[in-house]
């Protein structure tokens, strides 16, 4: 059998629950749809690491954090015995293994590397960041590099992606038609290089902006669902909520700590807008890999980085364990060796991916994931438990998470604070059972105790316990992301600053 082709497609914060196929009536997603019912929809799908820079590395590495050593947006050293280089100590990254398996490779989008513009081993890699640090960084940013170009009457947009800072959470309009925007600049591309008459099979990366904040779909996506037509946040008792000091800290990092009901079916409305924006993006893509004389011996796998509260538990962004923020699509399809239109429940996450794509490619490399198609097909297990890291181990940040069938245990060294739920009575993660102790806190807390005694996470250890600290509230303070590529790093002292420059 001839070595299919493999396209990887990824969205940044869209949730589990956005798609109308797999139960979401609020919402218009053809596109995504068709894609379930060319393949398998996964139930229960995680992000281990919830937030945007780890959740890449553990999909281009194939490995999780402690090895990685990226637990938030920021980069860990080492510990004694790693090697300093990311490939060293997790081995080639994702594209540079398929290349090695005899595939043209390509990569297109957002892949927030540190540092933004890493080589990553693609043979085609064009880059769409959400922020540009200097002028040269703009100039050479393949969605912003291409506006300038060829739409330089949109270049004045210091914000091509919306505005951002006190913006972050409010509804826009997309600053420029739908026919121009990021989403659809990557789906042309990706268009093109399926379209390739080279021979050699492919191995395809597309990964979308959107829906991340700011919610600015164009028009006319920025209409489609009315406001008052949304379901509000789903929120338990505060003290539940907001056990994660995580939560409230970013709140009023992006100016969300005051959204009301309203306010947040309006974000909701324009959140939706998004997704169905990048739904009509998916069916470009999806129309030309039909259009293939080899759709059939094609794996598509599609997944998203984490999700977005959108209010629920009182929070906004990611960043916690909350199945609101960790709990992702992720659908696979295979025509020519997996069946149609069917849910699985098995424990999977983005660490798995690379396993999918090498296993596909003919030469199994599994890492720290678990071997997805092999378990499909009678020749693996899945797996029991599931670990999510975040926080550098060590450090008041670090939290855990064990993720079984029926419960979900979370640990918080920020004052060793725990919460226990039962996922299969209580859904929606509002009663906290930790005081009433079930049988299954023992092994849930070894579970998570293992999970720490490893090379790069053993700092969490504290003995045989789990290491606490002090419960203690950060400073708060705001998140400011304005035009650094032009020179503008903040509001002004004086309003009248901002005329200085003006051309």
């Amino acid at each position: 059998m001839s070595q299919p082709n493999i396209l990887f497609i990824m969205t940044d914060q869209q949730r589990f629950d956005t798609i109308q196929a797999l139960g979401n009536q609020h919402i218009y997603t053809p596109n995504f749809d068709r894609l379930v019912q060319r393949g398998l929809a996964f139930t229960n799908s995680y992000s281990t690491c919830p937030v945007c820079v780890p959740a890449r590395y553990t999909i281009r590495t194939g490995s999780e954090p402690p090895k990685t050593r990226i637990f938030s947006n920021a980069r860990s050293k080492p510990v004694p015995g790693q090697p300093q280089a990311m490939e060293e100590r997790c081995g080639p990254y994702l594209a540079r293994t398929m290349s090695g398996l005899g595939y043209r490779t390509f990569g297109i989008g957002k892949f927030h590397t540190q540092p933004w513009d890493e080589e990553l081993g693609y043979d085609v890699h064009l880059h769409s960041e959400e922020l540009y640090g200097t002028p040269e960084q703009r100039n050479r940013d393949g969605f912003a590099g291409w506006i300038a170009r060829e739409h330089p009457e949109f270049d004045f947009i210091e914000g091509l992606m919306g505005e951002r800072t006190d913006m972050y959470y409010m509804p826009q309009m997309s600053p420029m038609p739908a026919e121009i925007t990021v989403e659809r600049w990557a789906a042309d591309r990706a268009v093109s290089q399926i379209q390739s008459r080279d021979p050699r099979p492919f191995f395809g990366f597309v990964s979308f902006i959107g829906p991340h904040p700011p919610f600015a779909p164009p028009i006319p996506f920025n209409r489609m669902y009315d406001p008052d037509r949304m379901p509000n946040p789903v929120r338990g008792a505060l003290e539940i909520d907001h056990q994660d000091e995580q939560i409230p800290f970013m709140n009023y990092a992006i100016w969300a700590e005051d959204i009301n009901d309203a306010h947040a079916r309006v974000l909701k409305a324009r959140y939706y807008g998004e997704i169905s924006y990048i739904d009509d993006c998916l069916g470009r893509i999806l129309d030309s890999v039909e259009a293939r004389p080899d759709a059939d011996n094609t794996l598509i796998c599609f997944f998203a980085d984490h999700g977005d509260h959108l209010g629920d538990h009182h929070a906004w962004q990611k960043e916690s364990f909350f199945e609101a923020a960790c709990h992702i699509p992720f659908l696979l399809s295979f025509p020519q060796r997996l069946p149609a239109n069917q849910r699985r429940d098995e424990l999977v996450c983005l660490t798995d991916l690379f396993g999918i794509a090498t296993h596909a490619a003919g030469q199994l490399d599994l890492r720290d994931g678990i071997d997805i198609l092999g378990m499909l097909q009678g020749n693996g297990s899945p797996r029991e438990t599931l670990i999510g890291y975040y926080g550098e181990p060590g450090t008041p940040l670090f939290k855990i998470m064990v993720r079984t069938r029926e419960w979900k245990y979370i640990f918080m060294s920020n004052g060793g604070r725990e919460q226990l739920f039962n996922l299969l009575e209580d859904p929606l993660e509002s009663k906290n059972r930790i005081d009433q102790r079930p049988p299954a806190l023992r092994s849930l807390r070894e579970v998570a105790l293992q999970a720490c005694d490893v090379r790069g996470a053993s700092d969490a250890l504290a003995g045989n316990k789990l290491r606490e600290f002090p419960f203690r509230e950060r400073p708060l303070r705001r998140i400011y992301q304005f035009a650094r590529s032009r020179g503008v790093t903040g509001y002004p002292k004086h309003p009248a600053e901002v005329l200085v420059h003006r051309q």
